[in-house]
């Protein structure tokens, strides 16, 4: 009987913010853990070896560019691995920056904060994966939400496009320039604007960066719903504008469902106010919904509410193998029946992807030795009573293992091998961008499918590629990615639009939390009818009819210009 490898300890933090930090993180965070101060070691082969006798448990670069003249200035725009992305022209209607714009919006944000600055104009033109860049002269930093307002209230009267820009820590374009578009980048309207402890609302603005919101809120005793491994850089105007996913959606939801109001700037200057802190609110539509996930295209988020839940103080962790996706996926089901109300997130990652973590990120370890397994599934568990959080895995391990479903484990027996775990699931971005090119496809497919795609990806693509999958088991998303030595045409033809067909196929979305940005700008249809699309763009429209707010993105070309 293979030895299951666990601690007696359930993790309980007490100061600790979270159980992982991210490496790129600005703000380093101390992390103390309090509990029991019981550490003995358990080994739980005596109860398998009790409850199934003697049987032995199953074991197991490519660049492309286009230029566009005007008034003898040249506009590139540049398009690393990704040549199906369709660049638009350049829409004629829009001004040109001039040195008396310049000085105008100097006159607003003081010199300081009006960035022509070639080092740092690249860097807020460039994506974080360096794969879009586009050539803006200007870098705007407001420090309040009426410096935005009369930012935009001149940029609609002079016809200057405007890209919102946070941490820039998006994958499809979004946050970048397409050409000259003016940078609007909220990161200096950092300020929390208050904190209700009773009913645990967060008002804030959107600078905020959101690793620096769940240390604030630890202090308070509670945590935010929201937990990404981009934390360290991304901002919350950034997170509610793309509706970001996460870690934690399986057991907190979506965005829509925890941000309680928003204040935002159209594009003419105007300010609406919906910075409700109100559960409930059945006063006619519910317009704030309309900038959760519209990725800048509608308004500039300048500030939020937010309902976010009590700290609890047991904490559990268990890295596990599996020898096949169909015992993932049985697995999770179980775990939903078993840990119910205290499962907290349930990440799974293949073989390829573990392969990737262990052979190119600094100081991580296989936790399962000596070999690999097929599939690796990561669980969290949250609770506020530690035995009886502890009675409810102890049982399900045991019944995972009885069953079948699991051929090898570990359980976290202190903070460092907690974030040992965790470094290993976040970290694969990380991995796959030291190992080369690599396509990215954030899909949302029915948990029963979503292998299958990875497994005809790799049929369909051969050497030399590396199909790499991972994700949000409990959420159905799919992080699909493949890494090549370099970005090569032939490879994307391969992918395109075949990856966008299965997902239209199998009623899925080619979007679960990345967005659209400019990279499925044009692919949109393969998840919205056409009479939805139409609809957005008539909203587009009506709240930015000049269409200055992050041109040629979300929506369809052929709609937006």
């Amino acid at each position: 009987m293979e030895k299951w490898r666990a601690g007696r300890r359930f993790l309980r933090f007490s100061s600790c913010t979270t159980p992982r930090s991210n490496p790129n993180s600005r703000t380093p965070i101390p992390m103390h853990v309090s509990g029991s101060g019981n550490y003995q070691n358990w080994k739980l082969h005596h109860c398998f070896r009790y409850l199934t006798g003697n049987r032995v448990p199953v074991r197991a670069s490519i660049e492309k560019g286009k230029g566009v003249h005007g008034n003898g200035v040249r506009f590139q725009f540049r398009c690393f691995g990704s040549a199906s992305t369709t660049v638009p022209e350049r829409n004629p209607s829009f001004s040109m920056l001039s040195s008396d714009d310049i000085e105008y919006f100097k006159g607003i944000l003081g010199e300081k904060n009006v960035v022509q600055d070639e080092d740092r104009l690249l860097t807020a033109n460039t994506d974080w994966m360096e794969k879009y860049r586009g050539s803006s002269k200007l870098l705007l930093l407001p420090k309040t939400t009426d410096e935005v307002s009369q930012i935009l209230n001149y940029c609609n009267s002079r016809c200057l496009a405007v890209v919102p820009q946070g941490g820039n820590t998006g994958l499809v374009g979004g946050s970048v320039p397409v050409y000259d578009e003016v940078i609007i980048n909220v990161g200096l309207m950092n300020k929390i604007i208050s904190f209700d402890k009773v009913s645990g609302i967060l008002v804030c603005e959107a600078g905020c960066i959101l690793e620096n919101l769940i240390t604030f809120l630890d202090a308070q005793g509670f945590v935010m719903p929201l937990d990404l491994g981009a934390k360290g850089s991304c901002q919350i105007g950034g997170n509610v504008s793309t509706n970001a996913g996460g870690l934690r959606l399986i057991r907190y939801g979506s965005l829509h469902g925890n941000i309680l109001g928003v204040e935002a700037v159209l594009a003419n200057g105007d300010v609406l106010d919906m910075l409700g802190t109100l559960r409930k609110d059945n006063t006619g539509y519910d317009v704030k919904h309309l900038f959760i996930g519209s990725e800048g295209s509608l308004g500039i988020v300048t500030k939020v509410s937010i309902l976010t839940p009590p700290k609890l103080s047991s904490v559990n962790i268990a890295f596990l193998a599996c020898e096949n996706y169909f015992s993932c996926q049985k697995l999770l089901i179980e775990a939903k029946r078993k840990l119910g109300e205290i499962l907290s997130a349930f990440e799974f990652l293949d073989n390829a992807a573990m392969d990737m973590a262990l052979n190119k990120l600094e100081g991580v370890r296989n936790p399962l030795p000596p070999s690999l397994h097929n599939f690796y599934v990561l669980i969290e568990t949250t609770g506020s009573s530690e035995s009886s959080d502890k009675e409810k895995l102890e049982a399900f391990l045991l019944h995972a293992m009885e069953i079948g479903l699991v051929s090898d484990g570990a359980l976290a027996q202190d903070i460092n091998q907690a974030l040992s775990f965790w470094r290993l699931r976040e970290g694969i971005p990380e991995a796959l961008q030291k190992s080369g090119a690599v396509y990215k496809y954030d899909l949302s497919i029915p948990v029963e499918q979503m292998y299958d795609l990875v497994e005809e990806m790799r049929t369909r693509l051969g050497a030399p590629t590396k199909v790499v999958a991972y994700g949000h088991l409990g959420d159905s998303n799919l992080h699909l990615n493949i890494s090549a030595p370099q970005y090569d045409e032939k490879i994307l033809a391969q992918i395109e639009p075949f990856v966008y067909e299965w997902t239209s196929k199998h009623r899925g979305s080619i979007s679960a939390e990345h967005g659209v940005g400019l990279m499925k700008a044009n692919k949109i249809y393969y998840s919205k009818s056409k009479n939805t699309v139409q609809l957005m763009a008539s909203i587009k429209k009506l709240l930015d009819p000049q269409g200055i707010l992050n041109p040629y993105k979300v929506l369809p070309h052929s709609l937006s210009t």
